[in-house]
């Protein structure tokens, strides 16, 4: 009785949350016709139209084809995300080794001031943040975006994967370093492998930081490198009202990219979360 109640609570919870998503990705491939319909439609003879204007836009007068704003702020997102964690996950990683392996004076006040910076709302740096970038010239490129978004993940990494060197046994590392090895290739080779699910589970998180990330990109981008949420808020509003199925189109094809990365380090995830939670 115990496990037949908890395997509907079970079902129960996950149709409340994934409802919401299924019903983004049906949205996106009906007609407006159908999108309006009342009652709401399920059985419905599916079309890419909407996914085709998300980066296709012809003209009316000419018939030519060129390819949307929406495009290029993809694009925009892909890169600034990505190369962010990158650059944060190699800055934080060496930092949380150190920390974790070495002890200094005022290391626990470095930790502490490290975390701090997570502690501050993003809302209360943007002014001093938006008038740096106008001092250094840094508005609208991918420079200053990818140098901001990584500082602020650095700190989130360093915890995390300080989290997970310290569940390595010091012993192995020691005994590498008698057989000569150098303190780099410990990292390397002994390190970093033994931590392969911390640094998917720190990966992914980061991810979702950067990747939904609205109010500096609104503040800070351009043009040329404005994202996709900031593009899909001025979306909102057409000349015909509110295009459901073009912003439903476009947020299922955002989800995308998170979701295979996240699948592709499935196998680690599970236990990158809950690394460090038993002990034996």
């Amino acid at each position: 009785m115990a496990n037949a109640r908890q395997k509907r609570i079970f079902y129960a919870v996950t149709a409340v949350y994934v409802f919401p998503v299924l019903w983004i990705v049906l949205t996106a491939f009906k007609d407006r016709v159908d999108v309006f319909a009342m009652p709401p439609k399920l059985l419905f003879a599916p079309t890419l139209d909407n996914f085709r204007r998300v980066f296709i836009d012809v003209s009316a007068l000419t018939g030519d084809a060129q390819w949307t704003r929406f495009a290029r702020n993809f694009l925009n997102s892909v890169i600034l995300s990505f190369a962010s964690v990158s650059l944060a996950l190699c800055a934080g990683t060496a930092a949380a080794y150190s920390l974790s392996r070495h002890t200094f004076r005022h290391r626990d006040f470095i930790l502490f001031s490290i975390l701090s910076t997570r502690m501050l709302p993003a809302v209360a740096t943007i002014i001093p943040v938006y008038l740096l970038f106008r001092r250094l010239g840094l508005m609208n490129s991918y420079t200053g975006m990818i140098l901001l978004y990584a500082a602020f993940s650095v700190s989130f990494v360093v915890w995390m994967m300080k989290s997970f060197f310290d569940e390595i046994p010091v012993e192995i590392e020691e005994a590498a370093e008698l057989d000569g090895s150098s303190k780099m290739r410990v990292l390397r080779r002994g390190a970093l492998p033994q931590v392969k699910s911390g640094i998917a589970a720190t990966v992914v998180i980061s991810l979702l930081f950067t990747w939904n990330e609205f109010l500096f990109a609104l503040m800070l981008t351009g043009s040329e490198t404005r994202t996709v949420p900031v593009a899909l808020a001025g979306a909102l509003q057409g000349e015909l009202g509110i295009d459901w199925g073009l912003i439903a189109a476009i947020e299922t094809l955002y989800v995308l990219p998170v979701l295979v990365v996240a699948i592709a380090l499935q196998r680690f995830l599970l236990r990158g979360l809950t690394f460090g939670t038993v002990r034996k």
